[in-house]
């Protein structure tokens, strides 16, 4: 997903302020410390989400055949590869073997 910068910096202040209300968090530095921290943790998460997008790309259009975007093939290996290069590089968990079905 590509967000202007102006866009992440709106989030930022919105995530800032969720904590700043939130009863659970405590800061230990300054508001805007922590603001431009999210606003670092968000562009560097969407750079590794650009990254793995043309991974995925690049994994679908190096099959054999040719598989159309949009078909409903080019769908599922998408989502498979996704999720496959999510863990991989440990943004997401794999699944707990125990819970497949």
């Amino acid at each position: 997903m590509r967000l202007t910068r102006e866009k992440i910096i709106r989030l930022s202040h919105q995530i800032t302020d969720v904590l700043v209300e939130s009863e659970e968090v405590e800061f230990v530095d300054d508001r805007d410390t922590i603001r431009q921290q999210v606003v670092q943790i968000l562009t560097a998460t969407l750079k590794d989400e650009e990254k793995i997008e043309l991974e995925v790309r690049k994994r679908i259009t190096s099959q054999k055949k040719e598989i159309l975007e949009g078909s409903e093939e080019w769908d599922v290996l998408h989502k498979k590869y996704y999720q496959d290069e999510l863990r991989r590089t440990g943004i997401a968990a794999a699944p707990d073997d125990r819970h497949r079905s």
